[in-house]
């Protein structure tokens, strides 16, 4: 774990569910919720969160990825980001570029520039998508298709612009209901196969495509609120996921997965959970490069 990689590496990554081998996450150090932006917020705004149980939990996730064998990288954790903990929104990478989103919402713009600071000093290529509204969250990648959620954090011009950067690649708009935040949160592909959904978030003719690609594993309503869908996957059919979710986890397990519980339940209480708090860089790599 560095706020440098240990080794000099291109980024690479074409779906969600490779080995993962490098990922960016940063410290819930001022982690607050200043403005409400989702309903999670909304619920958990009176309480609070407990920031020292946070940051212990958030070490535990970190020192389990690394048992893992996943390089972390850690990006300064700075006062005026108070969520900035969710890695997963300033960017993705598809291929061997590293995109650099744009945040929509005030509170979080200029977390991107802690994240170009960091490509910079690894002499990593990068692709800014400055004027588009878009964020990582949105973004889940899946071989030659790309599926980005239409929502209040990215917007159909985003879309087109990628279309036009990656011509040989389908990119597909997948509106949901905006409360949710972000596509990650009430659908994720876990498998070249198998995908995780929250039905109620989107409508009949988004869940009929996608049942066509994926055999949908549906998520309660319950279990959406402590972002079932929002897991992690490292490759080999490793996936981490909140041990609250039980239900979630016994189909996970049904289907061979083996799921990595770790309680982050303090971070969720923002509104992300383990692939919020994620940035892959490189997924399974090696021998992808020529």
């Amino acid at each position: 774990m560095s706020i440098f990689s240990k080794e000099q590496r291109k980024p690479f990554a074409r779906s969600e569910y490779d080995v993962l081998k490098q990922v960016i996450l940063c410290k819930p150090e001022y982690m607050t919720i200043r403005d409400v932006i989702n309903e999670t917020q909304k619920k958990f705004k009176d309480e609070g969160i407990h920031i020292e149980l946070a940051m212990a939990q958030h070490k535990k996730f970190v020192k389990t990825l690394e048992d893992h064998g996943v390089d972390v990288v850690l990006l300064p954790a700075l006062k005026m980001f108070p969520e900035q903990v969710f890695t997963r929104d300033i960017g993705f990478t598809f291929g061997h570029i590293l995109f650099v989103a744009e945040m929509a919402h005030k509170i979080r713009q200029g977390e991107e520039e802690v994240l170009r600071g960091w490509i910079k000093q690894e002499r990593m290529s990068y692709f800014n998508l400055i004027g588009d509204m878009i964020e990582g969250g949105d973004v889940i990648v899946d071989g030659e298709s790309i599926y980005v959620g239409l929502s209040n954090r990215t917007n159909q011009n985003a879309i087109d612009h990628l279309q036009s950067i990656l011509p040989h690649y389908e990119i597909i708009a997948v509106p949901f209901t905006e409360k949710y935040l972000h596509l990650d949160c009430v659908f994720n592909i876990i498998s070249p196969n198998e995908a995780l959904i929250y039905p109620d978030a989107l409508k009949q003719k988004e869940i009929d495509f996608l049942s066509s690609r994926f055999d949908l594993i549906e998520v309660t309503k319950e279990e959406q609120f402590t972002l079932g869908t929002n897991v992690l996957s490292i490759g080999n059919k490793k996936i981490f996921s909140l041990p609250v979710n039980t239900n979630v986890n016994e189909q996970l397990r049904a289907r061979g997965f083996e799921v990595i519980e770790v309680d982050i339940t303090e971070i969720i209480k923002s509104g992300g959970s383990f692939r919020c708090c994620t940035l892959p860089v490189l997924r399974d790599g090696d021998h992808h490069e020529k």
